[in-house]
């Protein structure tokens, strides 16, 4: 009986060292995860005030501009694909460190509205420089443009979703310009920028 029970301890030690070995140790993050999800702070984002007369690279190179700290465009698109663009707040010296980007937004009709969200209505372009290119190629990344993605909120978007859009950054961000994809989109605001290596809400893939 004493043996018996000696080899079932023998047993229930291997079991368990074979189970450490298969998780890492138990602890270890899965791949893909192991950094802190860094959301920002929306609240000391600055919107620049477009002007009929004078592109926003105009603007921009100048100095010369006014800001809002308004998360939706302070007045309705003029047309399709116009411009919302907000300036970053100083992020992390480490922000380039993070492969994946959530970004959410709500966007509104002429009455103010809410639209639901869909498939074409609102565009996203992540920017390094803000006195450099703004819009970069017609579809994917450029070298100023290290993300550019089409139906944010809608069925095909990924940049809107948890897991968010992949990204390679080689150096800091310095603005987001979001564009109107549809005639009948008046308004975007911003609700949400989240830097991260697993998911947006810090749960490892």
């Amino acid at each position: 009986m004493k043996k018996i029970g000696i080899v079932l301890a023998i047993v229930l030690a291997l079991t368990l060292v074979a189970g450490c070995t298969s998780t890492g140790g138990g602890g270890a993050p899965k791949s893909g995860g192991g950094d802190k999800p860094y959301s920002v702070d929306l609240s000391k984002m600055v919107q620049v005030i477009s002007e009929p007369s004078k592109q926003y690279e105009d603007l921009l190179k100048s100095g010369n501009y006014k800001t809002s700290s308004a998360l939706k465009n302070v007045t309705p698109f003029a047309r399709k694909y116009d411009n919302l663009l907000f300036l970053f707040p100083e992020l992390p010296a480490d922000i380039s460190k993070y492969k994946r980007v959530t970004v959410t937004c709500k966007y509104y009709d002429a009455k103010n509205a809410e639209i639901p969200q869909a498939d074409t209505k609102a565009m996203v372009t992540l920017i390094i420089d803000p006195k450099g290119d703004l819009r970069g190629p017609d579809m994917g990344p450029g070298k100023n443009t290290p993300l550019k993605e089409f139906n944010v909120g809608g069925f095909s978007g990924l940049v809107n979703t948890d897991k968010g859009t992949r990204i390679n950054l080689a150096q800091g961000i310095g603005a987001i310009l979001f564009q109107n994809s549809s005639d009948d989109v008046k308004f975007i605001e911003l609700t949400q920028i989240t830097f991260h290596n697993g998911s947006a809400s810090g749960q490892e893939n």
